[in-house]
Order: structure tokens, then sequence, then C-alpha cells
């Protein structure tokens, strides 16, 4: 029978609604065998945990059973009173609450499984540091696959849920960190250990990518008066993260090791041979397992885990205050805007490649091979628009495999009703992926790229079909995903085929007559009071009635007195009545009963395929980077973007804005940019409002965009990997940390100075503005003479013309400026300017053009006229030579030469006939400066 359909056709069919009399006559013959379901659901319960043999004590055995309703038709959610079906990366229904501080006295010492039936969980106190913060709430069973429904709202997928621990060395280790991380979405445990400065520039780096929910620390490293560096360093950057401590016993290399051993899959067991001799991500890794153990109220299956590896060598270093002046994630004005570079690229449709997008515009690739795999896949998409669009149809149909996964493999310590309704929605969910596996594999056939080769490979896997096979022997053809509270409720009923446990289908067999009885009475009380009334369906109020206003105009207080609950929802009211309230919770009871049955079933089945499960670690992969890859080739659909070189030359031909081009109306004003080892600092200055900050923030972001394999906005582009990059653009004060302006300028440039190598690139944006003139200058000065001996690629803007002339002391500077021309505003008979936003070479020509500025800003007349007459006095008292000797000159034309003849020996691809035509021309600018100079060589050969 066709359930929605009967629901839906209730009033037209003309059900009568049976007596209680006829209705007990009818259940009479089916209350022995539920009274047995109940001995049978009591005595397993009292046992201490579910096992496989109970399982197939109680449903292997095989009864000649009903048969089993359709699904087909479920009952259609009613707009205004229905819930969306929450998918995998759903966020728990019951809420955990947090306090800053705590600390777990006494965890159970042992590995996960075995500590997983018999355990004294950790008695929970304040700490001192925790004073004036709000105490957690208990400890509640807080995890995915209890909280989880199918009727939960759905949550962003950057929402935190990522676990960290960290541990640093003490005595000579001291600066050695350790690292381990878990996201509560996804079962794959990252480890990390490396040393770190003075700073811990690494460590602040490292968790501002994984934005943590809670971090765990030692408790000796917040002593009360003598808590280390690095925890009030991580406080005062993370003070939105909560912060558990635990004893420094639990943080034992010892157990990480058995931890890893036991919980880490087969193909990921050389992580074993990385991690064995770093003992501070091992104790970080033990300390946090049993935490998890203890929050989750669950352990996870034996060699279920993905564990990995990561060192700070592998990706590029983006410190938090630039990753918040380039606005990579939240935009600055508006939290909620798109306009930030994460928006520029966003086109997933998936969870997992969301967040894989953010992970890597936080933490860019350093490995040329790896960046340029991703170009070539880029490119492939969008040669072949088979590929692409069918590529993007098949992706957007995957849900959240990482969370699927995660619950896939978590073992609950009690079982619960709703434990037992999410295992059999992610069964589900799991069905629904595998089915996706050959059409993806088709997408992919024909590719011809060695990243989407490699993918295809990995999909060849038999262990996708296996999986599906032995899912199919149990779970119903027509079981799958649907959208909307009631359809997957009907998708989770009728999951398990029939057949298969005589006790479930006479408990689904009763479950469908309460529906049909709700939509007869239902019916009977429409034809009783003539009201066109319907059956609605909500996950809060279970079956209601519902009432159109349109068809009839009658307000709530006209309504029968048999309705109750009543409230009104835009153009209907919903309402219910006592005999719908008393069928509900006899629905409901049904309901328990079935998801009880098909639970045990479902473990049964999970236990046969685990040891098959672990290839959807593959499939997550594989799905979360085909999504981003799809991601970038739709950015480039959407504008003129290039495929990026990477050679030692940071050289962009007519480059602009992305995130600019996104908020304007017309294409921005694009601009070249060249930096080479030999001209590795950029002097840029001009007048306020002129594009400085903006050119800075755009060479960022095109670096960012090249090393993640994007393609970028330009129409040709090179670039070098940076190792590091740096901005300091801010001029905001922090009172937070009782920093003036110049203070906080000071603490970001110390900061890169400490941390600046040979492979950064740094962004410094009017150093010094927060002090005297002679003093900024000379900061200024002094900073760029540092650089200067580093080699890092820098580009420097200033106001202060002074440090322009360092041009003539180190021949690896080059002025820049952005032009303006002056108008004449007839309305207000006054010069105005006009920006271009035009970058050209040398010096700015514009003089006291704050004081321009300051006139457009409708300062009065008078006090403008003062301030130009005081300028003028002092420009005149510090005025100095500003030209270079000839000397100077013919040594920088000598010395772009070589630079330039060097870089051609190193990078060029040209033909013959087009290197020497290029050879040429770089010998007429080589003799054009030196008639620059004054001085013409004497004739040199080519």
């Amino acid at each position: 029978m066709r359930l929605a359909s009967r629901l839906l056709s209730g009033a037209a069919g003309g059900l009568q609604l049976r007596s209680a009399r006829s209705l007990a006559r009818r259940t009479l013959g089916i209350r022995k065998a539920r009274e047995m379901l109940r001995q049978e659901a009591a005595s397993l319960s009292s046992s201490p945990r579910w096992t496989p043999s109970r399982a197939e004590d109680l449903c292997g055995r095989t009864l000649a059973s009903a048969s089993r309703p359709s699904t087909e038709g479920a009952v259609a959610d009613r707009s205004g009173s229905s819930s969306t079906a929450s998918v995998p990366g759903s966020s728990s229904g019951n809420k955990r609450s947090y306090a800053t501080h705590r600390v777990a006295s006494s965890f159970p010492v042992g590995t996960s499984s075995s500590s997983a039936r018999d355990t004294t969980y950790p008695h929970t106190f304040r700490t001192p540091l925790s004073a004036g913060n709000p105490q957690r709430s208990g400890h509640k069973s807080w995890t995915p696959q209890v909280g989880y429904s199918a009727t939960s709202s759905a949550v962003s997928a950057h929402a935190p849920s990522v676990i960290v621990a960290v541990v640093e060395g003490r005595g000579l280790a001291r600066g050695e960190i350790g690292m381990a991380s878990i996201d509560l979405k996804s079962p794959q445990i990252m480890l990390s250990q490396f040393a770190d400065n003075t700073t811990y520039a690494k460590v602040i780096t490292k968790l501002q990518v994984l934005s943590p929910l809670e971090i765990i620390m030692s408790n000796t490293a917040c002593v009360v008066g003598n808590s280390t560096k690095l925890f009030t360093l991580i406080t005062e950057n993370f003070k939105n993260v909560s912060f558990t401590t635990v004893q420094r016993k639990y943080f034992n290399e010892t157990k990480g090791l058995e931890y890893i051993e036991q919980l880490c899959i087969a193909e990921f067991s050389s992580v074993l041979m990385e991690v064995q001799s770093r003992y501070y991500c091992l104790a970080a890794a033990a300390a946090l397992l049993k935490y998890i153990e203890f929050i989750q109220n669950s352990v996870y299956a034996p060699k279920s885990l993905k564990i990995y590896f990561q060192g700070s060598e592998q990706t590029a270093m983006i410190d938090p205050s630039s990753a918040q002046n380039l606005e990579l994630l939240i935009n600055n004005q508006d939290s909620r805007s798109n306009h930030t570079l994460f928006g520029v690229l966003n086109y997933t449709k998936t969870a997992g490649g969301s967040r894989r997008l953010r992970s890597n515009i936080l933490e860019p690739l350093v490995d040329v091979e790896t960046i340029s795999m991703r170009l070539d896949s880029v490119q492939e998409l969008l040669q072949d628009e088979e590929l692409f669009f069918g590529l993007q149809s098949v992706i957007s149909k995957f849900l959240d495999t990482d969370q699927l996964l995660s619950v896939l493999v978590q073992i609950p310590k009690q079982d619960t009703v709703n434990a037992a309704e999410s295992k059999i929605t992610n069964l589900i969910y799991l069905k629904h992926t595998l089915e996706l596996v050959d059409p993806l594999k088709v997408t992919l056939k024909n590719c011809s790229t060695p990243l989407l080769r490699a993918y295809y490979g990995s999909l060849e896997d038999h262990r996708f079909e296996l999986i599906l096979e032995k899912i199919k022997t149990v779970i119903n053809d027509d079981a799958r995903y649907m959208k909307g509270c009631l359809n997957m409720r009907t998708q989770k009923c009728y999951a398990v085929r029939s057949n298969i446990s005589e006790f479930l289908d006479i408990a689904r067999r009763t479950y469908t007559e309460i529906v049909d009885d709700i939509a007869g009475m239902i019916a009977q009380l429409a034809e009783k009071y003539s009201l066109p009334l319907r059956t609605s369906f909500s996950s809060a109020r279970g079956f209601f009635i519902q009432m159109s206003t349109d068809c009839i105009a009658l307000s709530s207080d006209q309504l029968p007195p048999e309705f109750i609950k009543i409230s009104k929802v835009k153009n209907s009211y919903n309402f219910t009545s006592a005999d719908l309230i008393k069928m509900n919770e006899r629905c409901q009871e049904s309901l328990r009963e079935i998801y009880h049955m098909t639970y045990m079933i479902v473990c049964k089945l999970l236990s046969e395929i685990y040891e098959h499960i672990h290839c959807l670690y593959k499939l997550s992969d594989a799905v979360s980077m085909l999504d981003m890859l799809q991601s970038f080739a739709h950015a480039c659909t959407l504008s003129d973007y290039v495929r990026p070189e990477f050679t030692d030359t940071l050289a962009i031909k007519q480059g602009w804005h992305p995130i600019l081009e996104r908020i304007s109306a017309e294409k921005p004003v694009a601009n070249d940019t060249y930096i080479t080892e030999g001209r590795n600092v950029l002097i840029i200055t001009g007048p306020n409002m002129s594009g400085k900050s903006t050119y800075l923030k755009q060479i960022a972001l095109c670096q960012i965009m090249a090393q993640i394999g994007s393609y970028v906005p330009a129409e040709y582009a090179s670039f070098r990997i940076a190792a590091q990059i740096f901005t300091r653009i801010s001029t905001d004060d922090d009172i937070e940390t009782n920093s003036s302006t110049f203070m906080k300028e000071m603490k970001e440039i110390a900061y890169i100075l400490h941390n600046a190598n040979d492979k950064s690139l740094i962004l410094i944006d009017e150093l010094g503005r927060g002090t005297n003139t002679e003093e900024g200058i000379g900061i200024s000065y002094a900073v760029c003479e540092h650089l200067l001996s580093i080699k890092a690629f820098t580009l420097f803007t200033t106001h202060f013309l002074e440090l322009c002339h360092i041009d003539a002391l180190y021949l690896n500077v080059e002025n820049m400026h952005f032009e303006v021309q002056h108008v004449k505003n007839t309305s207000r008979n006054k010069d105005a300017i006009l920006y271009t936003y035009k970058l050209s070479r040398g010096l700015t020509e514009e003089k006291n053009y704050g004081l321009k500025a300051a006139e457009a800003s409708s300062l009065p007349p008078s006090i403008v006229l003062d301030a130009r007459e005081i300028t003028t006095q002092i420009t005149r008292q510090i005025l100095q030579n500003r030209r270079s000797s000839p000397e100077m000159d013919r040594q920088r034309a000598v010395y772009h030469l070589a630079t330039r003849l060097v870089q051609a020996a190193r990078n060029s691809q040209l033909e013959p006939d087009r290197l020497r035509m290029y050879l040429s021309n770089l010998k007429k600018k080589y003799e054009g400066d030196f008639v620059r100079a004054g001085d013409l060589p004497e004739k040199t050969e080519e």
C-alpha cells in the first residue's frame, strides 16, 4: 500500500475511524508477539554491551512475515510545518555547555576498546583560572551518533568541531611542540611535532587553521602565577575557545603509541614509522583520545581511524593577523559577507569540499609538483565541458562523507533510541553514498591528467561493491536519502527488508495501521465540521491538523472546541486534538520498537562490513578534492583567470584584485608587478586613497590562489613559492592587550622580523605612522635594510618620501608610485584629484597631497592655508639632495643587467630567435640607462 497516498487521500477515500473495541480485537493477535519482543529487548538492554552474537540470536531468525508496505509516495512535507532532514554534518541535538577551564583529575588508564566497558569517569572541578566563568553543566553524553537525527536542523560545515591537545617539552626540550587533533565530524587524527621559537608563531598559526572547539593542555602549563608563555599566548589569541586542563600523566607517549597501533587502519599504518620517536605528538595523542572517550561516552572501533603525521614544513605559513588583514575567510566590515577570498573561490557542492578549500587557503602548498598536478586537473575541467558538468552533477549528490564515516566507526557505550535512529539513518546514507561511486567512476573514466586518473584508480577498489552488496542483502533497494523529516522517517522504518525479522514486520504493520487511523480520524473531523482539514507532520509535533485560511475565513476562537494548541502560520491554522495526541504517542511507541529491532539488525550488518569500511577514507578524500577542483574551474569560468607559472620571479602582467572584482560593477584597474632576487624590495608611494593598500592585498591573494592550485586574475602570472606570507596592514589599536596603534605596529613588525626568511613574501603598509615623523622614518629605514639583507620579497608602502632615497645605497630597491591626475572642479572652482589607480615607476611627484585631501574633506579654508604655509617652511628646512650620483646610476644599470641575465639563464624557455631578440632589447635598455647616467660606455658586443 502507498502510505503517503493513504494519508493524503484519507478524506476522499472515506476512511472510517475504527472504534477502540474493534482496534483492540484487531491487535489482540499480535500482543503476544509484542510482549515477547519487549522481554527480548529488556534482556538485551540489561547486558553491559550489545554484541553481534546477541543480535544474531534475536534477529537472525527467519519467520514467515507480512509483506512490507511500499515506501514510495511518503507523506509530503507541508510548507511551514515540516522540518528539513539533516544530512551528515548536522550538529548534535544535545547541546553542551562549556566553561573556560576544566581539569579532568582521574582519567582511567587503558586502551580505547579495553577501557570502554568498565570505566570510572573523571571528577571535574574548577581551577583558579576558571574564576568568574560558568562551570560546565555536568558531562552529558555528546556524540554525533547520539545527538544526530534526521530531523535535526543542518548547521554550517565550518562550525567548530575540532578538539586539539597541545603539549610542550620541558627543560632543554622547551620549544618542542607536540599536537594532536581530531575533528568530531571526521574520524581522522592529525599529529604534528615541530620546534618553535619564543614567539610560538607556528603553534598559533596551526591552531588558527584548525579553528578548534576546545584545546586540551597539561595542568602544569597553567599553574597560577607561573603559567607557561605558550599557555598565555594561546589563551590571548583564542578567547572564544574552551580550554581544558588534564593531569600531565595522561600525556603519555607509550599509551599514545598503543592507541595508534590499536586504532589506525592498515592503509595508514606507516604513520607508526613516522611518529614512534616523536614523543610529544604521541603524548598529545594519548591525552586527546582518552578525553574524547570520556566526553563522547563512546569508543572508536579497532582499526577504524585514519591517523597521519603532518609537519610544519609541508605548507606555507600565514599568521592569523595576516589572514584577517587579507580577508581570506571573514570580511572585516561584515562577518556575514562572502566578499572574501573563500567567497570568491567557494563553488563547492559538499561540506567536505568546502572544508578542504578553507584549510588550503589558510595553508597553501609549497610543493610545485603537487600544485602543477592540481593546475593540470583544473585545465582539463575547463577544456572538457562534459567532464566539468558531469562532475558537478555527481559531486552535488554526495552527503558529508567525513561525518558519515565518523559516526559509523564509533561504538556507543549505551544503546539509546537516539543512537539506534542515528545508526539506521547513517546506514541509509552509506548506501546512498556507495551508489554514487559508479557514476563518479564513469565521469572520470576518460580523464587524462595524473591527479584525476589517480582518483579514478582509487575508486576501482572492489570493497565499495562488496560493502554495497552486503548492505543490499539487508536493506531495501528503494531505501534512500530523502529530504523532509517524515520522508526520512518512513525510509528508516522500512529500511530493512521483509522476512528478516517477523517481530519487525509485525511492528511495522502496527505502525502503518496507526498512521492510517490518524488519516481516517482527520478525514472524519473534516467531514464532521465541514472544514478543509488536511494531515501534516513536523518533527516537533508529530502528526497534526492543518487548515488553510484561503478557503474559509475563521478566527481561532471560532474553531470547534475539540481543537487545541492552535497556532497560525502564514495563511494556515495548525492545531491538534486530545485523540490525535494519544495516537501520536502510540505512533512514537511503535517507532521506538521498530528502531530498536532495526538497530540490532543494522549493528549485525555493520559488524560484517567493518573490516572493509576503510575504503571510505579514499572516497572521502577523492570527493573533497574533486569538489575543490571543480570549484576552482567554476570560478575561472566567471572571470578571465590565467594559469600561473612557478619560477624564482614574481611577475604579474595586468593583475587585478579578485575580491574587488566581485564587489565592483566594473572590472578593477589592472597593474603589473615584477620582483626578483636582484630587485626584491618595492617602495610604493602615492596619495591617500590612490590604491596602495589594495595593491598589496592583491599581490598576496594572487600568491595564495596560485599556491593552492587555482588560476589567478591576470593576463600572465609567474610566482616564486612563498614559505611564509606576512602582512602589516591594520592601523587599529587593541584595548584588550592595552596596545596603542604604534605599539601594535611594533609588535607586528617584530613578529615579522623574527620569523621572515629568504622565502617569505612581506607586505608592509605605511609603517611608523603612530609616532613622530623622524622616528617613523628611522624605524622604516632600519626595517627596510634588514629585509634587504635576508632577500625576502617585500612590498613597502609609505608616505615618508625620505625613505625612497634608500635606492641610492641599495641596488635591489625599486621605487614605484600610483599616478593621479588633476582636474578642474567647476562647481567649487578648485583643482580636484582624479585617481587612476595605475602603478608606475619612480617616486611620486605629488606634493602636499595630504593637504589636498584635507581640503576636499571641507576643512575650514583658514586651517588649510595655515597648514600649507607651515608645511612649506618645514620642507625648506629638511630638504636634502635627492639626486644620486652618475656613478651610482651606472652601478645600478650593471646590477640590473646582471640579474636579468641570471634570471634568463635559470628560467628561460624561449626559442633561440626569441631569446636573441630578448637579449638585444636587454642590451638597448642597458645602454639607455647609461645615457641617462650621462656616460655611454664603449660599444659592447652582443
